[in-house]
């Protein structure tokens, strides 16, 4: 991914207000960030826990979502869970449900939402690349792809879900 400017992170999310995206807390240290290993840019927000976006190219455009974490219930709470979009498995606490409201749609309109599993700190770019291990309690795979499959795994899965965020 190449290097983004703040302007140009909150010029692209799709599915917030702009000023719900101007009022968005970015990462620290944007500057300083491993651009050529990212495959798209996310991040929780530190002052709103339930909170994180993500910012990638996508369809010749640089798109950014706002996710919402559903709330975990009952006995699948402290199972492990995988990641839909790069297929690590994480304990329970590493993954976490995270919908993006579709852009265009109401709130309150039906289907209005798209929800995936993802790693709980949106980093799965350094997972797939080795940089970081999966939380403590999860389950250690074998890897029969090589890192650049699982590069191009990620994308063509992100691509998917932003494709369900995007399109109406």
């Amino acid at each position: 991914m190449k290097a983004l400017t703040e302007p140009a992170i909150r010029a692209s999310f799709v599915n917030c207000t702009k000023g719900e995206a101007s009022r968005l807390a970015l990462p620290r240290g944007l500057a300083e960030l491993p651009w050529e290993e990212l495959d798209f840019l996310g991040w929780r927000d530190p002052g709103a826990p339930d909170r994180g976006h993500l910012v990638a190219e996508h369809g010749g455009r640089l798109v950014g979502v706002t996710l919402r974490r559903a709330q975990r219930a009952g006995a699948g709470a402290r199972q492990g869970a995988m990641c839909s979009i790069c297929r690590t498995v994480h304990a329970a606490s590493g993954v976490a449900l995270l919908t993006a409201r579709k852009a265009g749609r109401p709130s309150g309109e039906e289907y209005a939402s798209a929800g995936e599993y993802f790693c709980g700190d949106l980093a799965r770019s350094l997972y797939v690349r080795g940089h970081r291990r999966a939380s403590a309690g999860g389950v250690r795979m074998r890897k029969s792809l090589s890192t650049e499959e699982r590069v191009a795994r990620v994308r063509v899965n992100l691509a998917a879900f932003l494709d369900r965020v995007v399109r109406p």
